[in-house]
């Protein structure tokens, strides 16, 4: 196990060894009472906050007086890499973004697992002795009801439930937290709403913005001659955001802008590969190589050929009003830094 600190939040990095290693890496709670929530965590979006909450409710209860220390015990690869390779795979959150992500919903420290082979052969009982007791000498876990885990997925909640009565450590089974419309709050459901296009759906699932952190790379330049300059990010392959036009808010090293961003092909020129152009609004300073983060606010249409190019520049003047209309009236709309 060896220990990394991104921004002072520790991260640490354990793998199926931890069952005889359990005293290397991670250091000791000490007197705080350590609660640990399993999950992917992608996209660390409500019901994963709700892991959280209820994580430090189990601590109130079961050590008044005693301080939380709350660590996400997630996994890297995401297992569908080891058990679905082929299958690409819309990651709302990249690797060097997650611990802020996490973070950002009131994890103390995050655990991850090399998910392989070796680790995916773990009996239930000893991913619980080695990893949660052994290497993170764990007080308490905390799982959605749903929850299994272990070779074959052969551990039940009940059996987890049962382990920590004999084993002493507290367990906490969290429901589903549902969208305002029923629907259960998941990665998969805030995917599928990226998908369709439908970002207000996303980002109330999500309780923040969805947002895409990346380098500004050279792209054509056409904006630039056609008198909108854009700043363009190659997504992740398996990104599936749906392509067309969105009101965007961004943060460029602490400063919040407005702006209209296009991703997709780009039918209009040359069909190529996606790309996400964003046009900042009243902002032209070369930023090549600057790490730009893009909040995604709203979807004002899909993306599309045009007749002439008279009739695109049109349409992109109204999509500018539009996206400057949206973004004016909503309140609060800018990102705070390191937010957005």
């Amino acid at each position: 196990m060896n220990k990394q600190v991104s921004k002072n939040f520790p991260v640490w990095t354990v793998s199926a060894a931890a069952e005889t290693a359990a005293e290397k890496g991670i250091p000791a709670s000490g007197d705080r009472f350590r609660v640990v929530a399993i999950g992917n965590f992608d996209g660390a979006h409500l019901g994963h906050a709700a892991l959280v909450e209820a994580g430090r409710t189990l601590a109130s209860a079961e050590a008044p007086g005693r301080s939380v220390e709350c660590v996400a015990l997630t996994f890297d690869p995401h297992p569908r890499a080891l058990f679905q390779p082929g299958q690409p795979l819309f990651r709302l959150t990249a690797a060097e973004d997650r611990a802020a992500a996490l973070a950002g919903i009131g994890f103390d420290a995050a655990a991850i697992i090399t998910f392989d082979r070796a680790f995916a052969s773990l009996s239930a009982e000893a991913f619980i002795a080695g990893i949660l007791l052994g290497a993170l000498r764990a007080d308490a876990v905390v799982v959605g009801e749903d929850f299994h885990f272990g070779q074959g997925r052969k551990g039940t909640p009940a059996l987890l439930v049962a382990e920590g009565k004999r084993l002493g450590f507290a367990v906490r089974l969290v429901g589903p937290v549902r969208h305002a419309d029923g629907t259960i709050i998941s990665s998969t459901a805030i995917r599928e709403a990226l998908a369709a296009g439908d970002v207000p759906r996303a980002n109330a699932m999500l309780g923040r913005p969805y947002a895409i952190a990346g380098e500004v790379i050279h792209g054509a330049k056409r904006g630039r001659e056609l008198g909108y300059r854009t700043a363009n990010l190659a997504l992740d392959p398996g990104n599936a955001l749906a392509y067309g036009i969105y009101a965007v808010t961004a943060e460029l090293e602490g400063e919040a802008l407005l702006g209209v961003a296009s991703f997709g092909r780009r039918p209009h020129f040359d069909n190529g590969p996606p790309l996400l152009e964003v046009h900042l609004f009243d902002f032209a300073r070369e930023i090549y190589g600057s790490r730009l983060t893009v909040a995604f606010r709203a979807r004002l249409r899909g993306e599309a050929k045009f007749d002439s190019l008279d009739a695109l520049l049109a349409q992109m003047a109204q999509d500018c009003e539009a996206a400057r209309a949206l973004l004016g009236a909503a309140p609060g709309v800018l990102p705070q830094s390191g937010k957005a």
